[in-house]
């Protein structure tokens, strides 16, 4: 890993992947505020999509940080994940109604997916994944949702729930995978996920701390460890691997206990066959810019520059752990190719 100041510049990465670190890019309307940034997404016309829990859950800015629209007033119960396709159909991921919606860039609805407010049974008490007895049907509290090449959609299920669930484009439940557990194909809380060229599915396992990765089909094929309670995944056209982590100073589940050294919130490069390539954050100095307190979702735009949302206040924030005024979004432009 590689952080410098330069002329109060700051510079985060290492080799092609080095960025410049720019937190409170974004330019918010007067009065208004994010309250906290759960997932972001980019269109074909680098357009950021930042989903959040405030007044306005869909704010649309363009990639120099201007502030364009906003929809979603009224329409979600707990914003989670979001992912825009490449025909620019943005999927939302309500934990908490039980549903992933796709809209028009405008905010259109054009399908659900699940039946709004009604949990599948899998036996969980008070949201907690450590409760849930069995794989159930979709939903209990999804999380966020990929696309295949194909235009199949992949859901991660989440909070209340231990599956992945696959869907035909027209929103077909084609099959399901996953039960409780540490073993293989077995989750502890499926958070993120993403899909490669290949059809490769890359699933952020978080409280297992590690990705597994399996076929089209939900066969397990290998796992990777050197995560520390992955989020989210992004796969650029090059296969390289973006994964948001939380790390282990932040969201932590009453009597979960740490690994020795745990490393806080950090950002992470690999390739398609698990190699690091890249990482940075992690650091003692979470509200600093360029590192992190709670990373959740990573996004690359067609420039190459990320944005990494963190659940600041939910995660943490909100019982002090840190300031109210830490960045709950960051955008870290591509300095070298």
């Amino acid at each position: 890993m590689t952080v410098s100041n330069q002329l109060n510049t700051v510079i985060v990465g290492t080799g092609k992947f080095t960025y410049e670190a720019l937190s409170q890019w974004e330019q918010l309307p007067p009065g208004w505020s994010f309250a906290e940034v759960v997932a972001v997404a980019t269109d074909s016309q680098d357009r950021v999509y930042v989903f959040n829990r405030g007044k306005h859950p869909v704010m649309v800015f363009d990639r120099d940080g201007r502030f364009l629209s906003s929809w979603g007033e009224g329409l979600f119960v707990r914003p989670h994940g979001i992912l825009i396709g490449p025909d620019d159909a943005v999927y939302c991921a309500d934990d908490h109604d039980h549903t992933v919606r796709k809209f028009t860039t405008g905010g259109q609805l054009l399908l659900t997916l699940g039946t709004r407010g009604q949990p599948s049974d899998t036996g969980v008490v008070h949201n907690d994944y450590r409760s849930i007895r069995r794989g159930g049907a979709p939903f209990n509290l999804p999380t966020n949702l990929a696309l295949s090449p194909t235009s199949e959609m992949y859901v991660t299920d989440g909070y209340g729930n231990a599956r992945v669930h696959k869907f035909s484009d027209d929103g077909r439940l084609l099959f399901s995978w996953g039960e409780p557990g540490s073993g293989p194909g077995q989750f502890n809380l499926p958070h993120g996920i993403a899909v490669g060229r290949d059809q490769t599915v890359y699933v952020a396992d978080r409280e297992n701390s590690r990705i597994q990765v399996f076929t089209h089909a939900g066969e397990f094929l290998t796992d990777w460890k050197d995560v520390a309670r992955p989020t989210q995944i992004f796969i650029d056209a090059h296969d390289n691997v973006y994964v948001s982590e939380l790390g282990w100073r932040a969201g932590l589940f009453s009597g979960v206990q740490p690994p020795p050294d745990p490393p806080g919130g950090r950002v992470s490069i690999f390739t398609r066959d698990g190699k690091l390539l890249a990482r940075w954050g992690g650091g003692d100095t979470p509200c600093a810019v360029g590192d992190f307190f709670a990373p959740h979702d990573v996004w690359l735009d067609s420039r190459g520059d990320l944005y990494i949302s963190e659940v600041t206040m939910s995660a943490g924030g909100n019982r002090g752990v840190v300031p109210s005024h830490c960045h709950t979004l960051q955008k870290f432009v591509r300095r070298s190719f």
